[in-house]
């Protein structure tokens, strides 16, 4: 064919610049930092948004755009794995074969098209630029390919296609759904006991983003001047409680700024107020935060004891959570004292104290709605490393409180082998030394508190992290 007789070439596109939404950069390098670091959302995220703040300008990037920031990372966590169920469906290779960046941004589109109200094609759009800006035009193209298959259905088509029928396995079936690995899933049922409905409520709840709850130290601040905030509510079951509900930013708050007041769970303060309002046989003087880090309970404790004369020893093993703890309690009006050691190898003499706090390390199960990321960390084995530590830490508060005293054993996690299993164990190698007291009345009003003598905290049904507390008094 000669030149004269060929048809002409259509022109082709022109190259489009991607464009740089700093939105979903933003959410992309959260992400990564929780990915390749192991970092946590809620302590990457808040300088990313400062630094965004600055780079672009209040005019391109506002408290609208932050929110959006926020959700996109911590509503990619929360579902991460439905959405890979998902995603894994419209994909060619096994997960574990794409790679980690690949996967962070489809999983933003598919929350996006999922889990938000933004359209189709500007999640889609948005998701393919973020995609030709961290991993070019190559890859992008099968980002954009994948999540126009996921486009195709709405959430609940999906989960009818990837979560298998509640009545073939329902643990897997829940798993799937509600976006908790499989083991998780059974411990949490185990612990919360009950059929379907409660375990379904359980989950749903861990992935709702919890509300910010304030402590008014006492002494030092007051509800009332809480309440003054945009937003404020005052607390459910807490007399020092109150609730940012409409997102509110507690760095905005004055008495925040200044430590008179703290962000703190109203179910960490009923840890403390718990123990602090337990009978007790004898003085009041001398209390013990043996596991103080970072500070929050010995904060109200040591502003509690205050009030009653009595003095409060923060002890943590970290040195630079024992840092966090100090300034915590900086402005505590009354006597106090902070120490970096080891809770298993106390420096302080047996029965030096009248009351005791061992809020122990563990697995975090119980606040899965504030680091969703964790439920995908955490692996059954964790427990066993856990195990030793958190039965030596009740020991060592056992010996450390005198006949007559109270200690208050506390975790963050709902499963059974970290909250009766282990109060069992060590009250079993006390005899008649030592008795569990009903620590349900002390939570005057609040529901739902199971069959006793201890306590379980549950965010459906209290609308606080799972806490689980256990009163035990010397008797011998």
């Amino acid at each position: 064919m000669s030149e004269q007789s060929r048809p002409p070439r259509k022109p082709g596109k022109p190259y489009r610049r991607p464009q740089k939404d700093p939105v979903r950069l933003l959410a992309f390098e959260a992400l990564r930092a929780v990915d390749e670091r192991d970092a946590y959302a809620n302590l990457v995220l808040p300088p990313l948004l400062r630094k965004a703040r600055e780079k672009e300008g209040p005019d391109k990037f506002d408290a609208r755009d932050a929110a959006l920031a926020t959700e996109l990372v911590y509503g990619t966590l929360r579902r991460q794995g439905t959405y890979d169920a998902v995603i894994a469906e419209c994909v060619d290779r096994p997960l574990r074969e794409v790679d980690p960046p690949v996967l962070d941004v489809l999983s933003l589109g598919a929350h996006q098209l999922l889990g938000t109200r933004i359209p189709t094609h500007a999640a889609v759009s948005a998701s393919v630029d973020l995609a030709r800006v961290v991993l070019g035009d190559g890859r992008a193209k099968f980002v954009n390919a994948v999540l126009r298959k996921i486009a195709q259905h709405d959430l609940d088509g999906w989960l009818e296609r990837v979560a298998p029928p509640y009545d073939d396995d329902p643990e897997d079936h829940l798993a799937v759904v509600h976006s908790h690995p499989r083991w998780v899933v059974s411990a949490l049922w185990d612990s919360l006991g009950g059929g379907r409905a409660g375990i379904e409520d359980l989950l749903e709840a861990d992935n709702e983003r919890p509300e910010v709850t304030l402590v008014a130290r006492p002494g030092r601040a007051t509800t009332e001047e809480l309440l003054r905030e945009d937003s404020a509510m005052p607390g459910r079951w807490s007399p020092y409680a109150v609730r940012l509900t409409e997102g509110g930013e507690p760095g905005a708050v004055d008495a925040v700024r200044e430590g008179r007041a703290g962000v703190q769970d109203e179910g960490s303060q009923l840890v403390a107020l718990t123990l602090a309002n337990a009978p007790l046989d004898g003085p009041d003087r001398a209390w013990l935060d043996g596991c103080a880090g970072p500070g929050g309970k010995a904060a109200l404790l040591a502003a509690l004891a205050a009030e009653r004369g009595a003095v409060l020893l923060a002890s943590e093993k970290q040195p630079h959570r024992a840092g966090l703890v100090a300034r915590a309690l900086d402005g505590n009006p009354g006597p106090y004292q902070v120490i970096a050691a080891d809770g298993t190898r106390p420096p302080w003499r047996p029965g030096s104290f009248d009351r005791v706090l061992m809020d122990v390390p563990c697995t975090g199960l119980g606040a899965l709605r504030r680091r969703p990321e964790a439920r995908w960390r955490r692996r059954p084995d964790d427990l066993d490393s856990f195990a030793p530590l958190q039965r030596a830490l009740l020991r060592t508060a056992l010996e450390s409180v005198r006949v007559g005293g109270v200690v208050g054993y506390a975790t963050c996690s709902p499963h059974l082998a970290e909250t009766r299993a282990v109060v069992a164990d060590v009250l079993k190698q006390y005899g008649d030394g030592a008795d569990l007291i009903d620590a349900r009345p002390l939570l005057e009003g609040v529901p739902a508190l199971g069959e006793g003598p201890d306590v379980q905290l549950w965010p459906h049904l209290h609308g606080t992290d799972a806490m689980y507390l256990a009163l035990i008094r010397r008797t011998a």
